[in-house]
């Protein structure tokens, strides 16, 4: 939204409480948006009908970037995968009604690199996740189902709308407010104290500036209509390899930030016992996937900023005292 202001378009957002709205202004107010009351809201949910054909008459593009993103599994996995694919159709349903020209659709590498054997050559925009594997988390399910049901959609009955799909990575980088994701609520564990050793995970990371960026090139450039572009800054890193920048570039202000590598028996003794954090994590112990950003650089003229940078401003945003003390007074829903 930020960035949309600066570019000088006009902005209308839906809202599932509209008492957010004044709050949502603030916060883009105070990260320089001095046009933030030219925002309108209006109010839609991604599990109902109602909102979304007033949401998007009129506009010319409808960036559509929410699903629910939990940090541990779900207890039904409709819970993820209903309103992300279900709301997915609303969306498009609506804006092809209303001669949008182009929606661009947040995905996720979710739907991309997972249910395959581990490989060394890095994902590309060709590759699906394989839903057939075993094991395949809710929110990957979600995501690979919700884009799925985009593009059917667009070949079924898309008309003359366009379709354009950014799938990040792991979205870091610094905060506005005090509801965090769940990738950043990582940092906020590290940085706190709440994950005193490191599972063996491996992420890609990406900064949320430079996702948004991404949105935008894809939502305006001619050649963008009817592509996927992978959001990514560089290779894999451990939790323990982002935990060791932490150290490195914060010093004593990431004294609580964890040293060592938890061993891959106990995440699995733990996901047995009923940790639902550890179930998540077990599936994906040890594997590497690497995903390339060729394509949005090549195609769109994208240039992310480096892993490191997104990492340290990461922390540095919620090392402020003003956002410490919203979080400790306000509710942090995961969001991607």
């Amino acid at each position: 939204m930020r960035q949309l202001l600066a570019a000088g378009h006009s902005v209308r957002a839906t809202l599932r409480d509209m008492r957010r709205a004044e709050g949502i202004r603030d916060t883009l107010r105070a990260a320089g948006a001095a046009n933030a009351r030219q925002i309108g809201f209006v109010t839609a949910d991604l599990g109902a009908d109602a909102g979304w054909t007033d949401a998007v008459s009129g506009c010319d593009f409808v960036l559509h970037v929410a699903s629910p993103f939990p940090a541990g599994i779900p207890r039904h996995e409709d819970d993820l995968i209903v309103p992300a694919r279900q709301g997915t159709l609303r969306v498009l349903h609506a804006a092809r009604d209303a001669r949008v020209r182009r929606v661009v659709l947040t995905s996720s590498f979710a739907a991309i690199g997972y249910g395959h054997p581990p490989q060394a050559a890095p994902f590309d925009e060709t590759w699906w996740t394989n839903l057939e594997a075993g094991q395949v988390a809710p929110y990957v399910k979600s995501k690979t189902l919700a884009e799925r049901a985009a593009w059917d959609f667009m070949a079924r009955e898309g008309g003359a709308l366009q379709l354009a799909v950014v799938n990040p990575v792991g979205v870091f980088g610094p905060v506005l407010g005090p509801h965090l994701p769940t990738s950043v609520q990582t940092i906020q564990r590290m940085l706190n104290g709440g994950i005193p050793a490191c599972p063996r995970l491996y992420f890609g990371v990406v900064d949320v500036r430079d996702v948004a960026d991404l949105h935008l090139r894809a939502m305006q450039h001619p050649a963008a209509a009817g592509e996927r572009f992978l959001a990514t800054a560089g290779p894999s890193l451990s939790l323990l390899q982002i935990a060791a920048v932490l150290h490195a570039r914060l010093g004593d202000a990431a004294r609580r930030a964890p040293r060592r590598q938890i061993p891959d028996w106990l995440v699995k003794l733990l996901a047995m016992g009923g940790s639902r954090l550890a179930r998540a994590a077990r599936p994906e112990l040890g594997k590497v996937k690497d995903a390339s950003s060729d394509k949005a650089r090549g195609l769109l003229g994208w240039q992310p900023r480096g892993s490191e940078e997104s990492i340290v401003a990461t922390a540095g945003s919620l090392l402020r005292p003003d956002l410490i003390n919203l979080q400790d007074n306000g509710r942090n829903p995961g969001a991607s």
